[in-house]
């Protein structure tokens, strides 16, 4: 009887430690974008979860109308589907998910895999379409995005977010400012207002000597915050002929 008991015990223990050991692609197939992911995963699989491939139809289908909408221009196999694990700055571990165009696909994989290796927080980060496609929706919800087929604010002119060629990190702390002599600046989303005061000490804010910034300037893309007729903070851009 005690011999059962111990193979018995035995059994389940492989059986629990099996159902640790499952692969990446098993992982990303159960988790869901924006949920938190168990802490007692081996963070050497998390490593393997930053992901590119082709828009699945199910992505696709959520994007229809929203960020991909009537009559857009940029064709679906020039887009990719990544995914993203990264840490929120509230203690959890989260799966991220970003549409960009197929140029800057391992650029985003391998700045974020970086990004994670080092703990940085990006508190939210879920395709645009969540929010109904609204930039200022998902910049007041500090939701990291990067496609979204729109015009510049104010102008008839397509953004290169338009493109996949631009993201946004950790919005609603790193504004878009444009300042004018004289006047109160100028700021979207209104309600960030007091994180266009770059001097002030706040989490999630975006600098010269923040890692993030360094990574993607690595990677060739151009910040929005050292503009100079305006100021994009959460904005990183990069042009695929360069």
């Amino acid at each position: 009887m005690k011999k059962f008991l111990i193979a018995l015990s035995a059994m389940l223990m492989l059986g629990l430690a099996q159902s640790f050991a499952l692969t990446p692609r098993q992982l990303l197939a159960q988790w869901k974008p924006g949920e938190a992911i168990d802490p007692q995963t081996d963070n050497a699989v998390l490593m393997e979860c930053f992901t590119a491939s082709h828009i699945p139809d199910s992505v696709f289908a959520r994007m229809q109308g929203k960020s991909y909408k009537k009559g857009c221009l940029i064709p679906r196999t020039q887009l990719r589907y990544l995914t993203v694990p990264h840490y929120d700055g509230h203690g959890a571990i989260r799966m991220g998910e970003l549409v960009c165009d197929s140029s800057i696909a391992n650029d985003l994989t391998d700045i974020f895999r970086h990004a994670f290796a080092m703990e940085y927080p990006i508190e939210r980060m879920v395709l645009i379409d969540d929010y109904n496609a609204d930039d200022l929706e998902s910049m007041n919800h500090n939701n990291t995005s990067c496609f979204n087929y729109r015009v510049v604010a104010g102008s008839k002119k397509l953004s290169n977010h338009a493109r996949g060629l631009a993201i946004d990190v950790n919005p609603f702390y790193n504004p878009y400012v444009k300042r004018k002599p004289g006047k109160a600046p100028y700021v979207s989303p209104p309600e960030a207002a007091a994180y266009s005061d770059r001097k002030a000490d706040y989490p999630y804010k975006i600098t010269t000597s923040d890692p993030l910034y360094k990574l993607f300037i690595e990677h060739g893309f151009e910040w929005g915050g050292s503009w100079k007729s305006l100021q994009d903070y959460q904005h990183f851009e990069k042009n695929p002929t360069r």
